[in-house]
C-alpha cells in the first residue's frame, strides 16, 4: 500500500509546483551582494572530483550568467583554487573552492568555514544529525543532485582483460586475488591503487565493492589525494588497477563491470545516466536550508538549469538533461518488454524511492520536471508514456514483488497525471532485468526503479 502524504512529500508537492525553496529569481548584482572586505563572496568545500574541475566551471558558469567578466580561475595550494571575475563597475568578487574529500564539506558547514558542501556521496545519518541545528541536509531543500558520476574501474591500456563482477573487485583490492593470471588475463602482481580516506570516490568505492563483499582495502595499496595522480599512474603501470570517477579515466582502459545477475556494462553515458551502471553514484551540492548567502542559493539554482547542465557533461560527468535511447534486445527480455525495445526509446533516466517507501527521492522529485520537459517539447503528451516498474524479491512470493513493481510505476504516473500527462500504459515486471546484486540494501534500491520509455 502506498503511504499517505508526509512532511516531506508535502514539500516534494510545492517543489514540483515550481516553488523550489531554494531556487530563487534571476539575480542581479544587487541580490549577489560582494563582499567590502575582500572576503570570498561564496566557500566551497568538500569532494575532490566535483571540486577540481566541475565545481570552478560551475562557479564561473554563474558568473558570466550574472553579468560579470574576466572570470578567472586560479590555483591555490594543493586541491584548493579561487574562481575571480569583476562586475560592470570593475569590483573584484572572489569564490573559494577547497576539494579535500567529502566528508571536510560536512564539517566546514558545521564549523561556518563552508557555505556549501561539495559531495559525491549521499550525506550520512551521522552527518546530517550532527547539522541538524542548520535544517535538514537530507530534505528536497538541503540536498541537491548536480550530476551523475560512475565510478571506472581502470587498468593499463594494455592489459587484455575485459570484465569483473564486483565481488571480484572486492577479492582484488582486498589483496586476495594477487595476480592478473587468476583473473584470466596476465602481467604478474597485482599493484593496486585507490583515492584517500576524505574522499567520497573512496565512500563510494569502499561500500559498494568492498564492503557490500565483507572486504576491507588491502593494506598496500597506494593512495592518492589527486583523482588525476591516480589515473595517470595506473595508466603508466601495466601491472595496476584502480578506481575513478569518469571524468579521471584520461589515458586508462575502463573495465565493463556486472552486478549479481545483471549483465557486465561499461561505463556508458547512457548506463550511467539511468543508474543502471553497478558502480554509478550521484554528485551533490548540499546547502543548509536555513543558509543566508544568496551566492550559494544562486549556485545551486544555476547547476540545475539547462546550461548547468551544459557545463556538467562538458566536464566528463553524465548531464541530468532528459534525452531518448534506442535499448539493444537480448534474450533476457521479458516479452512485453522486447516489444517496448523494438517499438519505442527509453528516456535516459530512472526514477527511484526513498528507502522502504513508494515516495520519490530527492532526485526523482526533479527528474518529474525534466521529463515533463522533455515531453511537452516533443509533442509526447499524450499517450505515448509507457511506464515499467522494478524491484527486488520479496520473499519467494513473485506476486508481491510484481504489485510493488507497479505500485512505483503508479507513484510516478500519479505526478505526470498532474501536469497534464496521458500515460499510455503503466505495467511492473517485479524483480526482472536487475541492474544490481539483492544481497544489498544499495542494490535492491537500484532495483527499484520505474523506466520511461516513449512512441
Amino acid at each position: 500500500m502506498l503511504r499517505l502524504p508526509s512532511q516531506r512529500s508535502l514539500r516534494a508537492h510545492l517543489l514540483l509546483g515550481g516553488l523550489l525553496a531554494v531556487a530563487i529569481p534571476t539575480a542581479s548584482f544587487a541580490a549577489l551582494p560582494l563582499p567590502t572586505d575582500g572576503q570570498p563572496a561564496l566557500s566551497i568545500q568538500g569532494s575532490n572530483t566535483i571540486g577540481a574541475k566541475l565545481g570552478p566551471a560551475l562557479v564561473g558558469g554563474l558568473l558570466e550568467k550574472e553579468g560579470f567578466t574576466d572570470v578567472r580561475i586560479v590555483p591555490g595550494s594543493e586541491n584548493e583554487q579561487r574562481v575571480t571575475a569583476r562586475d560592470d563597475k570593475g569590483r573584484m568578487v572572489n569564490i573559494q573552492v577547497a576539494a579535500h574529500g567529502s566528508g571536510t564539506g560536512f564539517v566546514a558547514l558545521g564549523n561556518g568555514s563552508a557555505d556549501l558542501a561539495a559531495s559525491s556521496r549521499p550525506i550520512k545519518d551521522s552527518e546530517a544529525a550532527s547539522l541538524i541545528k542548520f535544517g535538514d541536509l537530507q530534505s528536497p531543500e538541503g540536498e541537491q543532485v548536480i550530476a551523475i558520476d560512475g565510478l571506472a574501474v581502470i587498468l593499463h591500456p594494455s592489459n587484455p582483460l575485459k570484465a569483473l563482477s564486483v565481488p571480484q573487485l572486492a577479492q582484488v583490492f582486498a589483496g586476495e586475488v594477487k595476480t592478473w593470471e587468476e583473473l584470466g588475463g596476465r602481467g604478474g602482481a597485482i599493484n593496486l591503487y585507490a583515492r584517500d580516506d576524505n574522499s567520497g570516490t573512496w565512500d563510494t568505492f569502499k561500500e559498494l565493492v568492498l564492503a557490500s563483499q565483507g572486504k576491507s582495502l588491502a593494506a598496500g595499496a597506494k593512495r592518492f589525494e589527486s583523482s588525476t595522480q591516480l589515473s595517470d599512474s595506473v595508466s603508466g603501470d601495466p601491472q595496476g588497477i584502480g578506481f575513478i570517477g569518469l571524468p579521471y579515466i584520461r589515458q586508462a582502459k575502463a573495465l565493463a563491470i556486472s552486478a549479481g545477475d545483471s549483465q557486465p556494462m561499461p561505463p556508458s553515458a547512457e548506463l550511467v545516466a539511468t543508474e543502471d551502471y553497478p558502480l554509478s553514484r550521484r554528485l551533490f551540492f548540499y546547502v543548509t536550508p536555513n543558509e543566508t548567502n544568496p551566492w550559494a542559493k544562486q549556485l545551486v539554482s544555476f547547476a540545475h538549469s539547462p546550461r548547468g547542465q551544459e557545463i556538467v557533461a562538458k566536464n566528463g560527468f553524465i548531464s541530468q538533461t532528459v534525452k531518448a535511447m534506442k535499448v539493444q534486445l537480448n534474450g533476457e527480455m521479458p516479452t512485453g518488454y522486447r516489444t517496448l525495445a523494438t517499438d519505442a526509446q527509453r528516456l535516459a533516466v530512472n526514477f527511484r524511492f526513498d528507502e522502504g517507501s513508494a515516495e520519490l527521492d530527492n532526485k526523482a522529485l526533479r527528474d518529474v520536471r525534466r521529463v515533463l520537459r522533455y515531453l511537452k517539447d516533443n509533442n509526447k503528451m499524450m499517450s505515448q508514456v509507457v511506464l515499467v516498474g522494478f524491484g527486488d524479491p520479496k520473499n519467494d512470493n513473485p506476486e508481491r514483488a510484481l504489485l510493488l513493481s507497479k505500485l512505483r510505476a503508479v507513484a510516478v504516473q500519479r505526478e505526470l497525471v498532474k501536469s497534464g500527462v496521458l500515460v499510455r500504459e503503466v505495467s511492473g515486471l517485479g524483480d526482472a532485468l536487475p541492474v544490481a546484486a539483492n544481497d544489498s540494501e544499495e542494490g535492491r534500491r537500484k532495483n527499484r526503479r520505474v523506466e520511461v520509455w516513449v512512441y
